[in-house]
């Protein structure tokens, strides 16, 4: 039986719902991983290095799809709460066209910058180089990825989570099988541009599918139809998505600080464990942002149909679910640092102790991560934008930046990796905090 989004969702129906938008984050997450893993080990440490050193610019300028995507969303639930299906449908259409244009703008003036931009972050000689190369493959195709990001979203919000999920695994299965094919075939010069080849066949792929079923009559309750261009609703997509666009942004820029600072700790090996960790990172991450992504479109629906006792059992059956998991994963992180570690660099030994360290004080932060992750989240389908934009700028940009730059002085290259932890507890504690002072707004 189909969930819908005004059903009462107990924990196993609010599971079963999530779950396929939580598996979907985690492969597009996989997406960076993959192509990690078969740079380092084939094409080199010095490629692997720019590939981590760059790809924080890429994400952000693909943020804006996921901007639109989830502030999109939020409005169009809402709009659906409000019994307004025609309305929801062309507000859906105008972010799609909107998001192909800005993707192609974006995607241009990437492919021309990418090399200063590169440059004054702090690359140079051969690193440099392979950072426009990859760079500008991937930017190829930004639109798509933009897409891609922008539709996790919307397939949730039309009732079809698990076709989400299911174009999301063959985009992410593209990418895995171009990358075994074209890195291990090709020749050492090459194997960096089939890695940026795989990578971008798949972002081509999660984009287009969902542009083709759209289109298409289905039996879900959102498609494509003649548009109308709403400024005003454009406006409030934006503000409602400007916390996951600023988180993206932030995330971006601190990882590049990050870089810098590593660089200036401890060379290149600094930003390839740095790399490592990142990667566990994303695909942990990806589970509460997967859970996020897959509950306010319910949220956001009751929201609008002003059902405060399904809202308030929603908050409660989520914080109760980000506990557990917060819990899980702090415990699967020290488990697999190690094994991790090896995985990756374990061609290079000063580099793999070096990883383990990182990756062994890092771990600590997933069980404060989830909270701020969801609360944001949270915000952003009560169409309260700005609340989840102070959560997602003090979460990813202000603690981080404040620490990354202070604890190095206190603790060496341990204030580094101790960093994240400090801001996701730090973030934590404000987003119980905004909570709290603004029950109002789903209690009415």
């Amino acid at each position: 039986m189909r969930i819908k989004l005004s059903d009462h969702f107990t924990y196993k129906k609010l599971l079963r719902f999530t779950f396929p938008s939580i598996v979907m984050m985690i492969f597009t997450s996989i997406y960076g991983v993959v192509d990690g893993y078969f740079v380092s080990n084939y094409a080199g440490k010095t490629p692997f290095a720019a590939v981590n050193f760059i790809y924080p610019f890429i994400m952000i300028l693909g943020a804006f799809g996921f901007m639109l995507g989830t502030g999109g969303s939020a409005l169009i639930a809402k709009t659906l709460g409000e019994g307004k299906q025609e309305k929801a449908r062309k507000l859906f259409s105008m972010f799609v066209y909107i998001s192909i244009g800005l993707g192609v703008a974006v995607a241009l003036l990437g492919i021309i910058f990418i090399r200063p931009v590169a440059s004054m972050l702090g690359a140079e000689g051969e690193m440099l180089e392979y950072c426009v190369i990859y760079g500008r493959i991937i930017l190829a195709v930004l639109p798509f990825f933009m897409l891609q990001l922008e539709f996790q979203s919307f397939f949730v919000t039309a009732e079809k989570p698990l076709l989400g999920l299911l174009v999301t695994v063959v985009s992410g299965v593209t990418n895995m099988v171009m990358d075994a094919v074209l890195v291990i075939l090709l020749p050492q010069e090459l194997k960096l541009v089939g890695a940026a080849i795989a990578t971008a066949l798949s972002q081509f792929v999660g984009g287009v599918i969902p542009l083709v079923y759209f289109s298409r009559k289905n039996a879900g309750i959102l498609r494509f139809v003649k548009p109308e261009f709403d400024g005003k609703a454009l406006l409030k997509a934006c503000t409602n998505g400007s916390s996951e666009l600023l988180s993206n942004i932030s995330m971006s820029i601190v990882s590049m600080l990050y870089n810098f600072q590593l660089l200036k700790y401890a060379g290149e090996d600094g930003v390839a464990a740095y790399g490592v960790l990142m990667y566990v990172n994303f695909v942990f991450l990806s589970a509460y942002i997967g859970y996020s992504v897959g509950v306010a479109p319910i949220i956001g629906y009751h929201y609008g149909a002003k059902n405060t006792v399904e809202l308030k059992g929603l908050l409660r059956k989520s914080f109760v679910i980000i506990g557990v998991c917060s819990v899980l994963m702090m415990l699967l992180a020290f488990l697999t640092a190690k094994p991790l570690s090896v995985f990756f660099v374990g061609y290079d030994k000063a580099l793999t102790e070096l990883t383990l360290r990182g990756f062994t004080i890092f771990s600590l932060s997933f069980l404060f991560s989830g909270v701020a992750i969801f609360g944001s989240g949270f915000f952003t389908a009560l169409n309260d934008g700005l609340v989840s934009a102070i959560i997602s700028f003090m979460r990813t940009l202000v603690l981080q930046v404040v620490c990354v730059l202070t604890l190095p002085l206190i603790f060496d290259i341990d204030g580094i990796w101790v960093s994240g932890v400090v801001a996701e507890a730090v973030a934590a504690a404000l987003t119980l905090i905004l909570l709290l002072a603004k029950r109002k707004k789903y209690q009415y």
